[in-house]
């Protein structure tokens, strides 16, 4: 099978306007169509990612409210990436903010992987990686 470029990632949320806001408010994503599944659900996009959130209280959700780069998460690469700080710094995430703090942000610009990365929560718990090229 050969394969193009990831089309979009599919998130649970147990307040579907709460995820809405944060994907829209924190990250800069778009709003955009959903067809109209039996489900409620959202489709948001930012340049050619799109997560469409799915209305589901019973779904799977990690328990834990620290941010564990060892966990299931999924990454956004940005172009800047000390403007893309700056920017999440004004919209109120904090370094110094203690594990569970829904504003917490772990930031790690010599990154053994050769270029900067970052780690947050969205409000239901999912694991955020922002990162940029070396």
């Amino acid at each position: 099978m050969q394969t193009g470029k990831l089309h979009h990632m599919s998130l649970v949320t147990a307040d579907l306007g709460r995820a809405i806001a944060f994907y829209r408010d924190k990250l800069g994503f778009r709003q955009i169509p959903r067809p109209p599944f039996r489900s409620n659900g959202a489709w948001l996009e930012s340049g050619a990612i799109e997560i469409h959130l799915i209305d589901n209280p019973q779904g799977t959700f990690r328990a834990s409210t620290a941010i564990d780069n060892g966990d299931v998460h999924f990454a956004i690469r940005v172009g800047d990436f000390e403007a893309a700080m700056a920017d999440l710094q004004a919209r109120g995430f904090r370094e110094d903010a203690v594990d569970g703090d829904p504003m917490s942000i772990r930031i790690n610009r010599q990154s053994v992987t050769g270029y900067p990365q970052a780690y947050l929560l969205d409000a239901d718990r999912h694991v955020i990686e922002i990162n940029a090229a070396a």
